[in-house]
Protein backbone atom coordinates (compact mmCIF):
# COMPACT_ATOMS: atom_id res chain seq x y z
CA UNK A 1 0.00 0.00 0.00
CA UNK A 2 1.37 3.40 -0.98
CA UNK A 3 0.16 6.92 -1.68
CA UNK A 4 -0.39 7.65 -5.34
CA UNK A 5 1.87 10.40 -6.65
CA UNK A 6 0.13 13.57 -7.79
CA UNK A 7 1.21 13.19 -11.42
CA UNK A 8 -0.39 9.72 -11.54
CA UNK A 9 -3.50 10.77 -9.62
CA UNK A 10 -3.91 13.69 -12.03
CA UNK A 11 -4.87 11.27 -14.78
CA UNK A 12 -7.70 9.99 -12.58
CA UNK A 13 -8.89 13.52 -11.82
CA UNK A 14 -8.83 14.44 -15.52
CA UNK A 15 -11.22 11.66 -16.47
CA UNK A 16 -14.75 12.63 -17.46
CA UNK A 17 -17.57 10.80 -19.30
CA UNK A 18 -16.03 11.98 -22.58
CA UNK A 19 -12.32 12.11 -21.69
CA UNK A 20 -11.01 8.57 -21.09
CA UNK A 21 -7.51 8.55 -19.64
CA UNK A 22 -6.39 5.04 -20.58
CA UNK A 23 -3.73 3.96 -23.04
CA UNK A 24 -3.84 1.04 -25.47
CA UNK A 25 -1.22 -1.47 -26.57
CA UNK A 26 -2.16 -3.66 -29.52
CA UNK A 27 0.00 -6.76 -29.84
CA UNK A 28 -0.29 -8.94 -32.97
CA UNK A 29 0.77 -12.46 -31.99
CA UNK A 30 1.56 -15.65 -33.88
CA UNK A 31 0.14 -18.11 -31.35
CA UNK A 32 1.73 -21.43 -30.49
CA UNK A 33 -0.13 -24.58 -31.50
CA UNK A 34 -2.95 -25.30 -29.10
CA UNK A 35 -3.61 -21.70 -28.15
CA UNK A 36 -6.91 -21.15 -26.36
CA UNK A 37 -8.40 -18.17 -24.59
CA UNK A 38 -8.56 -20.22 -21.38
CA UNK A 39 -4.84 -20.95 -21.57
CA UNK A 40 -4.16 -17.28 -22.25
CA UNK A 41 -6.08 -16.41 -19.08
CA UNK A 42 -3.99 -18.86 -17.06
CA UNK A 43 -0.71 -17.52 -18.41
CA UNK A 44 -1.74 -13.91 -17.89
CA UNK A 45 -2.69 -14.52 -14.26
CA UNK A 46 0.53 -16.45 -13.75
CA UNK A 47 2.56 -13.46 -14.90
CA UNK A 48 0.88 -10.84 -12.71
CA UNK A 49 3.72 -11.20 -10.22
CA UNK A 50 5.97 -9.66 -12.90
CA UNK A 51 3.51 -6.82 -13.55
CA UNK A 52 3.18 -4.97 -10.22
CA UNK A 53 0.91 -2.11 -11.39
CA UNK A 54 -1.70 -4.61 -12.56
CA UNK A 55 -2.11 -6.00 -9.05
CA UNK A 56 -3.30 -2.78 -7.40
CA UNK A 57 -6.50 -0.76 -7.40
CA UNK A 58 -6.98 2.91 -6.58
CA UNK A 59 -8.58 3.54 -3.18
CA UNK A 60 -9.82 7.17 -2.94
CA UNK A 61 -9.02 9.04 0.26
CA UNK A 62 -11.99 9.89 2.53
CA UNK A 63 -13.41 13.33 1.70
CA UNK A 64 -10.68 13.64 -0.98
CA UNK A 65 -8.23 14.69 1.74
CA UNK A 66 -5.30 13.47 -0.34
CA UNK A 67 -4.46 11.50 -3.44
CA UNK A 68 -5.74 7.90 -3.54
CA UNK A 69 -3.86 4.90 -2.22
CA UNK A 70 -2.57 2.09 -4.41
CA UNK A 71 -3.59 -1.10 -2.65
CA UNK A 72 -3.64 -4.84 -3.41
CA UNK A 73 -6.56 -5.93 -1.26
CA UNK A 74 -8.66 -7.99 -3.69
CA UNK A 75 -7.96 -11.06 -5.84
CA UNK A 76 -8.05 -10.53 -9.58
CA UNK A 77 -11.36 -11.61 -11.12
CA UNK A 78 -10.49 -12.82 -14.64
CA UNK A 79 -13.99 -12.25 -16.02
CA UNK A 80 -13.70 -8.53 -15.21
CA UNK A 81 -10.31 -8.07 -16.87
CA UNK A 82 -9.96 -10.61 -19.71
CA UNK A 83 -12.32 -10.62 -22.70
CA UNK A 84 -12.65 -12.57 -25.97
CA UNK A 85 -13.73 -11.02 -29.29
CA UNK A 86 -14.38 -12.56 -32.70
CA UNK A 87 -13.36 -10.19 -35.47
CA UNK A 88 -15.88 -9.88 -38.32
CA UNK A 89 -14.89 -11.03 -41.79
CA UNK A 90 -12.50 -10.66 -43.50
CA UNK A 91 -10.47 -10.31 -40.27
CA UNK A 92 -8.01 -7.68 -41.44
CA UNK A 93 -6.48 -4.61 -39.84
CA UNK A 94 -9.56 -2.52 -40.66
CA UNK A 95 -11.75 -4.83 -38.58
CA UNK A 96 -9.21 -4.88 -35.76
CA UNK A 97 -8.97 -1.08 -35.80
CA UNK A 98 -12.78 -0.80 -35.56
CA UNK A 99 -12.85 -3.07 -32.49
CA UNK A 100 -9.94 -1.14 -30.99
CA UNK A 101 -11.88 2.10 -31.38
CA UNK A 102 -14.86 0.59 -29.55
CA UNK A 103 -12.62 -0.59 -26.71
CA UNK A 104 -10.95 2.83 -26.53
CA UNK A 105 -14.34 4.54 -26.12
CA UNK A 106 -15.30 2.69 -22.93
CA UNK A 107 -13.96 3.80 -19.51
CA UNK A 108 -12.29 1.42 -17.08
CA UNK A 109 -14.01 0.23 -13.89
CA UNK A 110 -12.54 2.22 -10.97
CA UNK A 111 -13.52 -0.42 -8.38
CA UNK A 112 -10.92 -2.93 -9.63
CA UNK A 113 -7.29 -2.68 -10.90
CA UNK A 114 -7.31 -0.35 -13.87
CA UNK A 115 -6.57 -2.65 -16.79
CA UNK A 116 -8.17 -4.99 -19.29
CA UNK A 117 -6.94 -7.48 -21.91
CA UNK A 118 -9.03 -8.07 -25.02
CA UNK A 119 -8.13 -11.11 -27.13
CA UNK A 120 -9.29 -10.76 -30.74
CA UNK A 121 -9.42 -13.97 -32.74
CA UNK A 122 -10.52 -14.53 -36.32
CA UNK A 123 -7.72 -12.71 -38.13
CA UNK A 124 -7.45 -13.90 -41.71
CA UNK A 125 -3.81 -14.98 -41.43
CA UNK A 126 -4.30 -17.06 -38.28
CA UNK A 127 -2.70 -14.53 -35.95
CA UNK A 128 -4.47 -13.12 -32.92
CA UNK A 129 -4.47 -9.62 -31.49
CA UNK A 130 -4.29 -8.77 -27.81
CA UNK A 131 -5.46 -5.27 -26.95
CA UNK A 132 -4.09 -4.19 -23.59
CA UNK A 133 -6.02 -1.33 -22.01
CA UNK A 134 -4.33 0.35 -19.05
CA UNK A 135 -5.11 3.56 -17.21
CA UNK A 136 -2.47 6.25 -17.64
CA UNK A 137 -2.30 6.51 -13.84
CA UNK A 138 -0.59 3.09 -13.85
CA UNK A 139 2.24 3.72 -16.31
CA UNK A 140 3.56 5.96 -19.06
CA UNK A 141 5.12 4.71 -22.30
CA UNK A 142 8.57 4.08 -20.81
CA UNK A 143 7.15 2.09 -17.90
CA UNK A 144 4.85 0.14 -20.24
CA UNK A 145 7.88 -0.76 -22.35
CA UNK A 146 9.65 -2.04 -19.22
CA UNK A 147 6.58 -4.08 -18.26
CA UNK A 148 6.63 -5.69 -21.70
CA UNK A 149 10.31 -6.52 -21.24
CA UNK A 150 9.49 -8.08 -17.88
CA UNK A 151 7.30 -10.78 -19.42
CA UNK A 152 9.06 -11.47 -22.73
CA UNK A 153 10.98 -14.70 -23.15
CA UNK A 154 14.72 -14.44 -22.56
CA UNK A 155 15.58 -17.20 -25.03
CA UNK A 156 14.30 -18.49 -28.36
CA UNK A 157 14.39 -21.97 -26.83
CA UNK A 158 11.16 -22.50 -24.83
CA UNK A 159 13.01 -24.95 -22.58
CA UNK A 160 15.34 -22.15 -21.45
CA UNK A 161 12.50 -19.91 -20.28
CA UNK A 162 11.37 -20.66 -16.73
CA UNK A 163 7.62 -21.08 -16.39
CA UNK A 164 5.95 -18.46 -14.22
CA UNK A 165 4.24 -19.39 -10.99
CA UNK A 166 0.75 -20.61 -11.77
CA UNK A 167 -0.68 -19.13 -8.55
CA UNK A 168 -1.66 -15.52 -9.27
CA UNK A 169 -1.40 -14.84 -5.52
CA UNK A 170 2.14 -16.05 -4.94
CA UNK A 171 4.33 -15.03 -2.01
CA UNK A 172 5.47 -11.98 -4.00
CA UNK A 173 1.86 -10.82 -4.16
CA UNK A 174 0.14 -11.19 -0.80
CA UNK A 175 -3.23 -9.49 -0.47
CA UNK A 176 -3.37 -6.62 2.00
CA UNK A 177 -6.18 -5.88 4.44
CA UNK A 178 -8.28 -2.90 3.40
CA UNK A 179 -7.58 -0.09 5.90
CA UNK A 180 -10.54 1.24 7.88
CA UNK A 181 -11.95 4.68 7.10
CA UNK A 182 -10.31 6.00 10.26
CA UNK A 183 -6.91 4.62 9.20
CA UNK A 184 -7.35 5.98 5.67
CA UNK A 185 -8.13 9.43 7.11
CA UNK A 186 -5.13 9.34 9.42
CA UNK A 187 -2.81 8.33 6.59
CA UNK A 188 -4.23 10.99 4.23
CA UNK A 189 -3.70 13.77 6.77
CA UNK A 190 -0.25 12.65 7.87
CA UNK A 191 0.92 12.34 4.25
CA UNK A 192 -0.49 15.81 3.48
CA UNK A 193 1.33 17.37 6.45
CA UNK A 194 4.57 15.72 5.40
CA UNK A 195 4.10 16.96 1.84
CA UNK A 196 3.52 20.55 2.97
CA UNK A 197 7.06 20.56 4.33
CA UNK A 198 8.36 20.53 0.75
CA UNK A 199 6.51 23.68 -0.39
CA UNK A 200 9.23 26.14 0.61
CA UNK A 201 11.89 24.32 -1.40
CA UNK A 202 9.54 23.99 -4.39
CA UNK A 203 8.77 27.72 -4.36
CA UNK A 204 12.47 28.51 -4.30
CA UNK A 205 13.23 26.12 -7.20
CA UNK A 206 10.31 27.52 -9.19
CA UNK A 207 11.46 31.10 -8.77
CA UNK A 208 14.99 30.17 -9.83
CA UNK A 209 13.70 28.20 -12.81
CA UNK A 210 11.39 30.99 -14.02
CA UNK A 211 14.20 33.53 -13.78
CA UNK A 212 16.49 31.22 -15.75
CA UNK A 213 13.84 30.82 -18.47
CA UNK A 214 13.31 34.60 -18.72
CA UNK A 215 17.05 35.18 -19.09
CA UNK A 216 17.30 32.39 -21.66
CA UNK A 217 14.41 33.71 -23.78
CA UNK A 218 16.02 37.15 -23.98
CA UNK A 219 19.07 35.68 -25.68
CA UNK A 220 17.34 32.96 -27.72
CA UNK A 221 16.77 33.58 -31.43
CA UNK A 222 14.26 30.71 -31.81
CA UNK A 223 10.80 31.36 -30.41
CA UNK A 224 9.17 28.52 -28.47
CA UNK A 225 5.39 28.32 -29.09
CA UNK A 226 3.12 29.51 -26.31
CA UNK A 227 0.22 27.16 -25.51
CA UNK A 228 -3.25 28.71 -26.10
CA UNK A 229 -1.82 31.96 -27.48
CA UNK A 230 -0.18 30.57 -30.64
CA UNK A 231 -2.34 27.59 -31.62
CA UNK A 232 -4.80 27.99 -34.53
CA UNK A 233 -8.19 26.31 -34.44
CA UNK A 234 -8.43 23.17 -36.60
CA UNK A 235 -11.40 20.91 -37.27
CA UNK A 236 -10.10 18.27 -34.84
CA UNK A 237 -9.86 20.79 -31.99
CA UNK A 238 -13.07 20.96 -30.00
CA UNK A 239 -15.22 19.28 -27.38
CA UNK A 240 -14.96 15.50 -27.24
CA UNK A 241 -17.73 12.93 -27.38
CA UNK A 242 -17.42 9.55 -25.68
CA UNK A 243 -16.72 7.46 -28.81
CA UNK A 244 -13.33 6.88 -30.41
CA UNK A 245 -11.98 5.87 -33.81
CA UNK A 246 -8.56 4.30 -34.39
CA UNK A 247 -6.25 3.72 -37.35
CA UNK A 248 -2.67 2.57 -37.98
CA UNK A 249 0.13 2.52 -40.50
CA UNK A 250 3.68 1.16 -40.52
CA UNK A 251 6.79 2.99 -41.74
CA UNK A 252 10.32 1.63 -42.33
CA UNK A 253 12.59 2.77 -39.50
CA UNK A 254 15.69 2.66 -41.73
CA UNK A 255 14.21 5.34 -44.03
CA UNK A 256 13.51 7.54 -41.02
CA UNK A 257 17.07 7.08 -39.74
CA UNK A 258 18.45 7.99 -43.18
CA UNK A 259 16.49 11.26 -43.13
CA UNK A 260 17.75 11.88 -39.59
CA UNK A 261 21.37 11.32 -40.61
CA UNK A 262 21.15 13.36 -43.82
CA UNK A 263 19.78 16.41 -42.00
CA UNK A 264 21.56 16.23 -38.66
CA UNK A 265 18.32 16.02 -36.66
CA UNK A 266 16.78 13.50 -34.26
CA UNK A 267 14.45 10.59 -35.02
CA UNK A 268 11.79 12.43 -33.03
CA UNK A 269 12.22 15.48 -35.29
CA UNK A 270 11.66 13.28 -38.34
CA UNK A 271 8.55 11.71 -36.79
CA UNK A 272 7.18 15.20 -36.10
CA UNK A 273 7.96 16.25 -39.68
CA UNK A 274 6.13 13.21 -41.07
CA UNK A 275 3.08 14.04 -38.97
CA UNK A 276 3.39 17.69 -40.05
CA UNK A 277 3.50 16.82 -43.74
CA UNK A 278 0.51 14.49 -43.46
CA UNK A 279 -1.53 17.02 -41.46
CA UNK A 280 -0.65 19.86 -43.82
CA UNK A 281 -1.86 17.96 -46.89
CA UNK A 282 -4.91 16.50 -45.08
CA UNK A 283 -6.20 19.80 -43.69
CA UNK A 284 -5.74 21.49 -47.05
CA UNK A 285 -7.67 18.71 -48.79
CA UNK A 286 -10.51 19.40 -46.36
CA UNK A 287 -10.53 23.07 -47.26
CA UNK A 288 -9.25 24.24 -43.86
CA UNK A 289 -7.63 27.66 -43.88
CA UNK A 290 -5.52 27.69 -40.73
CA UNK A 291 -4.45 30.99 -39.24
CA UNK A 292 -0.94 29.72 -38.50
CA UNK A 293 1.21 26.64 -38.06
CA UNK A 294 -0.22 23.71 -36.14
CA UNK A 295 1.40 23.12 -32.75
CA UNK A 296 2.21 19.76 -31.17
CA UNK A 297 2.40 18.75 -27.55
CA UNK A 298 5.16 16.17 -27.21
CA UNK A 299 5.35 14.02 -24.06
CA UNK A 300 8.99 13.39 -23.12
CA UNK A 301 10.43 11.13 -20.46
CA UNK A 302 12.25 12.71 -17.52
CA UNK A 303 13.80 9.41 -16.45
CA UNK A 304 17.55 9.11 -15.96
CA UNK A 305 18.63 7.09 -19.03
CA UNK A 306 21.21 5.32 -16.87
CA UNK A 307 18.73 4.54 -14.11
CA UNK A 308 16.98 1.22 -13.46
CA UNK A 309 13.94 0.14 -15.43
CA UNK A 310 10.73 1.60 -14.01
CA UNK A 311 7.68 -0.69 -13.96
CA UNK A 312 5.00 1.86 -13.13
CA UNK A 313 4.06 5.48 -12.67
CA UNK A 314 4.65 8.52 -14.85
CA UNK A 315 7.85 10.48 -15.33
CA UNK A 316 6.94 12.74 -18.20
CA UNK A 317 6.95 16.38 -19.11
CA UNK A 318 5.68 18.10 -22.24
CA UNK A 319 7.44 20.03 -24.95
CA UNK A 320 5.56 22.36 -27.26
CA UNK A 321 6.77 22.76 -30.80
CA UNK A 322 5.65 24.11 -34.12
CA UNK A 323 4.85 21.60 -36.86
CA UNK A 324 5.75 24.31 -39.40
CA UNK A 325 2.69 23.45 -41.50
CA UNK A 326 2.89 26.97 -42.91
CA UNK A 327 6.29 26.17 -44.47
CA UNK A 328 6.15 24.89 -48.07
CA UNK A 329 9.60 23.27 -48.38
CA UNK A 330 9.76 19.85 -46.62
CA UNK A 331 13.40 20.23 -45.58
CA UNK A 332 12.86 23.73 -44.21
CA UNK A 333 9.82 22.38 -42.35
CA UNK A 334 11.94 19.61 -40.81
CA UNK A 335 14.73 22.01 -39.84
CA UNK A 336 12.27 24.51 -38.34
CA UNK A 337 10.75 21.72 -36.25
CA UNK A 338 14.24 20.63 -35.16
CA UNK A 339 15.25 24.16 -34.16
CA UNK A 340 12.05 24.67 -32.19
CA UNK A 341 12.19 21.35 -30.34
CA UNK A 342 15.82 22.03 -29.41
CA UNK A 343 14.84 25.45 -28.04
CA UNK A 344 11.90 23.94 -26.19
CA UNK A 345 14.19 21.38 -24.57
CA UNK A 346 16.46 24.18 -23.36
CA UNK A 347 13.48 25.96 -21.79
CA UNK A 348 12.54 22.74 -20.03
CA UNK A 349 16.09 22.26 -18.78
CA UNK A 350 16.19 25.78 -17.35
CA UNK A 351 12.80 25.40 -15.71
CA UNK A 352 13.60 21.91 -14.45
CA UNK A 353 12.12 18.74 -15.97
CA UNK A 354 10.35 17.81 -12.75
CA UNK A 355 8.84 21.23 -12.00
CA UNK A 356 5.39 20.39 -13.39
CA UNK A 357 5.16 17.03 -11.63
CA UNK A 358 6.30 18.59 -8.36
CA UNK A 359 3.50 21.17 -8.50
CA UNK A 360 0.90 18.60 -9.58
CA UNK A 361 1.58 16.87 -6.26
CA UNK A 362 -0.46 19.66 -4.64
CA UNK A 363 -3.49 19.33 -6.93
CA UNK A 364 -6.68 19.38 -4.78
CA UNK A 365 -8.52 16.20 -5.85
CA UNK A 366 -12.17 17.17 -5.46
CA UNK A 367 -12.11 20.73 -6.92
CA UNK A 368 -9.87 19.74 -9.84
CA UNK A 369 -12.00 16.73 -10.78
CA UNK A 370 -15.27 18.66 -10.42
CA UNK A 371 -13.98 21.55 -12.55
CA UNK A 372 -12.97 19.23 -15.39
CA UNK A 373 -16.31 17.41 -15.33
CA UNK A 374 -18.11 20.75 -15.67
CA UNK A 375 -15.70 21.80 -18.43
CA UNK A 376 -16.53 18.63 -20.40
CA UNK A 377 -20.26 18.70 -19.64
CA UNK A 378 -20.71 22.20 -21.07
CA UNK A 379 -18.40 21.65 -24.08
CA UNK A 380 -16.14 24.49 -23.04
CA UNK A 381 -13.33 23.28 -25.33
CA UNK A 382 -15.45 24.34 -28.30
CA UNK A 383 -15.54 27.95 -27.06
CA UNK A 384 -11.87 28.91 -27.14
CA UNK A 385 -8.66 28.23 -29.00
CA UNK A 386 -6.91 24.97 -28.11
CA UNK A 387 -3.73 25.01 -25.99
CA UNK A 388 -2.11 23.16 -28.91
CA UNK A 389 -3.45 21.10 -31.80
CA UNK A 390 -2.21 17.53 -31.67
CA UNK A 391 -0.44 15.14 -29.29
CA UNK A 392 2.55 13.41 -30.89
CA UNK A 393 4.43 10.71 -28.96
CA UNK A 394 7.41 8.63 -30.01
CA UNK A 395 8.48 5.63 -27.90
CA UNK A 396 11.44 3.38 -28.59
CA UNK A 397 10.33 -0.23 -28.35
CA UNK A 398 12.20 -3.54 -28.71
CA UNK A 399 14.74 -3.50 -31.54
CA UNK A 400 14.30 -7.23 -32.25
CA UNK A 401 11.33 -9.57 -32.46
CA UNK A 402 10.39 -10.96 -29.05
CA UNK A 403 8.30 -13.88 -27.85
CA UNK A 404 5.96 -14.25 -24.91
CA UNK A 405 5.34 -17.78 -23.61
CA UNK A 406 6.76 -19.10 -26.87
CA UNK A 407 4.44 -17.06 -29.10
CA UNK A 408 6.07 -14.57 -31.46
CA UNK A 409 5.05 -10.94 -31.07
CA UNK A 410 4.94 -10.00 -34.75
CA UNK A 411 3.82 -6.39 -34.33
CA UNK A 412 3.09 -3.84 -31.64
CA UNK A 413 1.06 -0.63 -31.72
CA UNK A 414 0.35 1.87 -28.97
CA UNK A 415 -1.73 4.99 -28.50
CA UNK A 416 -2.40 7.44 -25.68
CA UNK A 417 -5.60 9.28 -24.72
CA UNK A 418 -7.29 12.37 -26.10
CA UNK A 419 -7.84 15.43 -23.97
CA UNK A 420 -10.54 18.09 -24.27
CA UNK A 421 -9.80 20.39 -27.17
CA UNK A 422 -7.16 18.04 -28.62
CA UNK A 423 -9.03 15.49 -30.71
CA UNK A 424 -6.02 13.85 -32.32
CA UNK A 425 -3.35 11.66 -30.73
CA UNK A 426 -0.54 10.28 -32.91
CA UNK A 427 1.68 7.72 -31.18
CA UNK A 428 4.71 6.15 -32.87
CA UNK A 429 6.17 3.00 -31.33
CA UNK A 430 9.23 1.40 -32.88
CA UNK A 431 9.42 -2.37 -33.02
CA UNK A 432 11.91 -4.66 -34.79
CA UNK A 433 12.95 -2.20 -37.51
CA UNK A 434 9.51 -0.69 -38.08
CA UNK A 435 7.81 2.43 -36.84
CA UNK A 436 4.20 1.59 -36.08
CA UNK A 437 2.05 4.72 -36.07
CA UNK A 438 -1.32 4.73 -34.32
CA UNK A 439 -3.88 7.54 -34.51
CA UNK A 440 -6.79 8.02 -32.13
CA UNK A 441 -9.59 10.52 -32.63
CA UNK A 442 -13.23 11.20 -31.81
CA UNK A 443 -15.92 10.75 -34.48
CA UNK A 444 -17.62 13.93 -33.23
CA UNK A 445 -14.58 15.79 -34.63
CA UNK A 446 -13.16 13.50 -37.37
CA UNK A 447 -15.39 11.13 -39.31
CA UNK A 448 -12.66 9.07 -40.98
CA UNK A 449 -8.95 8.71 -40.17
CA UNK A 450 -8.18 6.79 -43.38
CA UNK A 451 -7.25 9.85 -45.48
CA UNK A 452 -4.85 11.09 -42.78
CA UNK A 453 -3.20 7.68 -42.33
CA UNK A 454 -2.81 7.36 -46.12
CA UNK A 455 -0.71 10.54 -46.13
CA UNK A 456 1.89 9.33 -43.63
CA UNK A 457 4.01 7.27 -46.06
CA UNK A 458 3.98 9.99 -48.77
CA UNK A 459 5.10 12.49 -46.11
CA UNK A 460 8.08 10.25 -45.29
CA UNK A 461 8.84 9.67 -48.98
CA UNK A 462 8.84 13.44 -49.51
CA UNK A 463 11.50 13.83 -46.83
CA UNK A 464 13.53 10.83 -48.01
CA UNK A 465 13.61 12.05 -51.63
CA UNK A 466 15.09 15.45 -50.78
CA UNK A 467 18.54 15.91 -52.40
CA UNK A 468 21.53 15.94 -50.04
Amino acid sequence: MERMEGVDAGYLYMETPTMHMHTLKIAIIEPREGFTFERFQEQMLARLGQLPPLQRRALPAPLSLNHPLWISDQPIEPARHLFLHDLPDPGGMAELEAVTGEIAGTPLDRSIPLWEMHVCQGMADGRIAVIGKMHHALADGVAANALLGNITDQSDDPEQNPAPQEDSRSDSWALEPTPTKAEQTRLALSDAIRQMGTVHGLLSRTASGVNAVVRHRRGESVSVPRPVLDAPRASFNGALGASRIFATCTLPLDDIKQVRKANGVTVNDVVLAIVAGALRDWTRSRGEDLSGSLLAGVPVSTDDPEGPARLGGNRVSNLFTTLATDVDDPRERLLEISRTTAASKKVQQHLGPHMLTDWVQFTPPAPFSAALKLYSKYNMAARHSPPFNVIVSNVKGPAQDVTIAGSKLSDLFSVGPLIEGIGLNVTAWSYAGRLNVSILSCPDLVDDLGPLVARMRPALDELASMPD
